[in-house]
């Protein structure tokens, strides 16, 4: 007789409460709260957790899970998870799923396993659909701007993985507005539906304000998704009264380093953190409220190392919203 006990149903309240959001002028929406599997999926990292934290997210109307070729670590692991969590879990809610991932960072040794070369991003989808057993990905991304490789050689690439099956739409990731402005016209030549540039974006990073990328992709009719909302878990309330042994900075401080937390910016951490309390938020949700204040950024990526943290986050759905005097605030305090 089979094991019923651990086979997973989804809630059937999924859709109620999250927000979807048009990417961009495609006919795709995003839920407004997306899973990143950047952190804490890759081989090193307990696999029950992950399942749970994926399991929360479905069941919260988090349909978008978002990887890339090498998240982990190891390389590629967090695809090896998620094939073993589409066959264990989500096979039969396949259709109710955005999956993407990305190529263009260092992936396997010699000289084709990184940048943006055509047989790089061929031998690359074609590794990841294998890893997480699917026979397409919704998106595929050129993970970044690859100078040295002609622009046209990686868009073609990304055309001709949509045009094969392998990948439903293509997208970019860190590309400023200059590429971000050439990808869309080749990709539109090529009749390729080039759909969304996932770049970095929170209260502490507005590179994509100052580069131009936010105000060219509303106009060119692209969406932007914003991952590192939490500016690698400073913006939250972790860190203020000290460094918390399972943190970040002490399980891995590849991205975020002790020296980062000055005492400037603790202060503003600290001022933030009290603005959220008064909103009736924590400083997480404020940070990820922010981010999607306009209609210029269709989806935050968030990422969690527990499902406590994915559920409170996706409340920032209903609260979105800001007064003209808390947007003031928040400069006065980013700036001083």
């Amino acid at each position: 007789m089979a094991d019923t006990a651990n086979i997973y149903a989804a809630n059937n309240t999924r859709y109620e409460k999250m927000a979807y959001n048009r990417v961009g002028r495609s006919g795709l929406k995003f839920p407004a709260v997306s899973l990143g599997l950047w952190h804490n999926f890759g081989s090193k990292d307990n696999y029950d957790n992950m399942k749970a934290m994926c399991r929360a997210a479905f069941d919260h109307g988090i349909t978008q899970f978002d990887l890339a070729n090498n998240y982990g670590p190891v390389y590629g692991s967090a695809e090896s998870s998620l094939g073993r969590l589409m066959e264990e879990d989500f096979r039969p809610y396949r259709d109710e799923l955005i999956i993407t991932t990305k190529a263009g960072y260092d992936m396997w040794d010699g000289p084709y396993g990184d940048h943006g070369s055509r047989k790089y991003l061929m031998a690359s989808i074609d590794q990841s659909l294998r890893r997480m057993k699917l026979d397409y990905v919704d998106i595929f991304y050129h993970h970044r701007m690859d100078k040295e490789t002609p622009l046209e050689e990686t868009m073609t690439a990304l055309a001709d993985i949509v045009r094969s099956g392998k990948a439903l739409y293509a997208g970019v990731s860190n590309y400023d507005r200059e590429y971000t402005q050439k990808a869309v016209e080749l990709l539109k030549d090529l009749h390729c539906p080039f759909i969304v540039n996932q770049r970095r974006y929170s209260i502490f990073d507005r590179t994509i304000e100052e580069d131009g990328v936010k105000a060219y992709c509303k106009e060119a009719g692209i969406g932007i998704i914003a991952f590192s909302p939490l500016a690698q878990g400073m913006l939250t309330d972790k860190y203020l009264h000290g460094i918390p042994d399972d943190s970040r900075i002490a399980r891995d401080p590849r991205f975020l380093r002790a020296g980062d937390l000055t005492e400037a910016r603790l202060e503003q951490i600290g001022r933030l953190n009290e603005l959220a309390g008064q909103r009736g938020q924590t400083l997480a949700q404020m940070a990820l409220s922010w981010v999607l204040k306009d209609d210029e950024v269709c989806s935050v990526l968030i990422g969690a190392s527990k499902p406590e943290q994915i559920v409170e986050n996706i409340s920032v759905t209903e609260h979105a919203d800001f007064t003209k005097e808390e947007l003031e605030l928040i400069e006065e305090i980013i700036t001083a």
